[in-house]
């Protein structure tokens, strides 16, 4: 299940895997997807690595601007996983 985490400017949704357990590791996978014309552009990232899964219409540098989001982010991202997403009142 993914869970929302926040929308940005240019309505790219970034939404969140739950905590994943792989060898022992906890991951969160956190996926971006913005509409177009035609459909989506999309991407994942898996934490802690900073592995991007795939990558289809973003650019270079969209994709440098991510990385640093979720450098500045992760904590909240394990947490909000941990927690089964942002619980607001």
């Amino acid at each position: 299940m993914m869970y929302p985490y926040i929308t940005l400017a240019d309505e790219t949704e970034i939404t969140h895997s739950g905590l994943l357990d792989r060898s022992g590791t906890q991951t969160v996978e956190v996926h971006f997807e913005r509409p177009t014309e035609h459909g989506f552009d999309s991407a994942r990232c898996v934490l802690p690595d900073y592995q991007w899964k795939f990558n289809e219409g973003y650019s270079k540098e969209e994709i440098a601007f991510f990385e640093e989001l979720l450098r500045h982010n992760a904590h909240l991202l394990y947490r909000y996983a941990e927690q089964g997403g942002i619980h607001c009142a």
